[in-house]
């Protein structure tokens, strides 16, 4: 498989600075076996106790715990446990959004981002305003703008008359997507029509003779454009990590006792309208097109399209946004999908989609699962994916294989039962949903899990959330619950 810069931008981390590197991986590599020595006894599946109350009690979340299992030709439920109670769905919401999406767009959609000029083109001058229009690519990155730079650079263009402006109105723009998540975090990304990079900027730091040097970009593998309307500033403290302040420019500090000698991290950008219009302008000023700081009108101006960039088709999209569970593309589908002005309106069309598509009443307050006011059951999930699987356009071709796991929670590699489901975490709130593919001949199954202690999530204050106590060990113990349930399921009935 061929691993794009977009896929790898997408999977990576928003974790805290350090001084190495800003990022994190999900997982390390194992280390080879030495030759001579023994190899390591295989993993095998969860042994532990049968009983599901027994491994509830076992994995001492605290909180509620719900799941359903179904029979995933006939929807008959084979096991359940609180199957109607209401818990937030976290990631596993993005699952609904891409069901959503593919009904409300078709899987062959492309957003399009696109460069007019409202006049003719006269000796290289576009004798009126040169536009960039975005579409709601939440996919867009630095490399496919310039390289649409460069294809109207090579074409002959070189400047405008009038003004450059851009239009990013084509969804809502939002300046997050959850109000109770810190600044900083990359995964509370802004929203508008016009999307780079995730909505993020590259900060980077290094410590020279005794003064730290800065630097903020929209870096991508071919292009380096650097970015004045993000500003970073370091500050002599221990804490808090950053500060943020709105404006043209978005000023930022980052505390020096975090830094070490140097590193980077990825950091949200505010008002993407402006930050995509800026890294367009310096690429083009980069290869000999001459534009003016750009200006945002509220209509598109009709105008002969002079070039775009187009996304993958909406599956591949899709297919990369349930991997990495990018919050920015399930935002962005979802609103292009109901064509409303507010998450809050979105998310209840999408509800009230789900109602009429499959019978089943869920409460979505967006289309990411990362606010946490969204609310469904075990039952509704596990229903809409069996029979949106049964009326052949579920999900199951684009869901990621999670694995089976071992006592350890680690995933046993080679194991013949395929896990394909969407997972989901919040402080204090996991869920795991999708499907369950025995070897042949064995029955398919369809389940939903989900783990929650909302009050206990709600009482982080806002500044902790990113790395609330306790929250990682609690993550750790229900995704492990998950696991020997589904071990357990596949045993029995697979």
């Amino acid at each position: 498989m061929v691993i794009s810069r977009r896929m790898m931008l997408a999977g990576l981390l928003a974790g805290v600075a350090s001084s190495a590197l800003g990022e994190a991986m999900d997982s390390s590599p194992r280390p080879v076996a030495r030759g001579g020595k023994a190899a390591a006894p295989a993993p095998v599946a969860s042994r532990g106790p049968v009983d599901a109350e027994a491994l509830i009690a076992q994995a001492k979340l605290g909180g509620a715990v719900g799941f359903v299992l179904m029979d995933a030709k006939t929807g008959e439920v084979l096991e359940s446990r609180e199957p109607d109670l209401m818990l937030p769905p976290a990631s596993v919401a993005k699952a609904v959004t891409s069901l959503y999406a593919l009904d409300r767009l078709g899987p062959g959609y492309r957003y399009a981002t696109r460069v007019l000029a409202t006049g003719p083109v006269q000796g290289g001058m576009v004798q009126g305003d040169l536009v960039l229009a975005g579409g709601g690519d939440p996919t867009l990155q630095t490399d496919q703008l310039g390289d649409l730079v460069g294809r109207l650079a090579q074409a002959g263009l070189k400047g405008a008359t009038g003004r450059f402006l851009y239009w990013d109105g084509a969804l809502p723009v939002l300046r997050g997507i959850a109000g109770d998540q810190p600044d900083h975090v990359g995964y509370n990304a802004a929203v508008s029509g016009l999307n780079l990079n995730f909505n993020r900027a590259y900060f980077e730091w290094k410590k020279v003779d005794g003064s730290w040097r800065t630097s903020v970009d929209a870096r991508g593998e071919r292009f380096l454009p650097a970015v004045s309307m993000v500003r970073v500033d370091v500050a002599q403290r221990e804490a808090p990590l950053f500060t943020y302040a709105p404006g043209r420019v978005e000023e930022w500090t980052v505390a020096s006792a975090a830094l070490g000698k140097g590193g980077s991290r990825w950091l949200p950008v505010r008002d993407p309208g402006a930050y995509v219009a800026e890294v367009f302008r310096t690429l083009a000023r980069a290869q000999g097109i001459r534009l003016e700081p750009g200006e945002r009108v509220g209509a598109v101006p009709s105008g002969t399209e002079l070039g775009r960039v187009e996304s993958e088709p909406l599956t591949e999209v899709l297919r990369d946004m349930l991997r990495f569970s990018t919050n920015l593309t399930a935002e962005c589908c979802g609103l292009t999908a109901s064509r409303l002005t507010t998450l809050e309106a979105s998310g209840r069309a999408m509800s009230d989609w789900v109602a009429a598509a499959f019978g089943v009443r869920l409460d979505l307050h967006d289309h990411s699962g990362l606010g946490g006011q969204s609310r469904v059951t075990a039952r509704g999930m596990a229903t809409v994916l069996q029979r949106a699987e049964a009326g052949g356009r579920g999900l199951r071709a684009i869901l990621r294989d999670v694995g089976m796991k071992d006592d350890a929670g680690k995933e046993i590699k080679g194991h013949p039962v395929k896990v394909l489901a969407k997972s989901g975490t919040l402080n204090f709130v996991s869920g795991l949903a999708g499907h369950v593919l025995p070897p042949a001949p064995g029955r398919e199954l369809v389940f939903a899990i989900f783990s929650g202690d909302p009050e206990r999530r709600d009482a982080v204050p806002v500044a902790l959330r990113e790395d609330a106590e306790g929250a990682s060990a609690w993550t750790k113990r229900a995704r492990r619950l998950q696991g020997q349930l589904i071990s357990r399921w596949a045993g029995a009935y697979g």
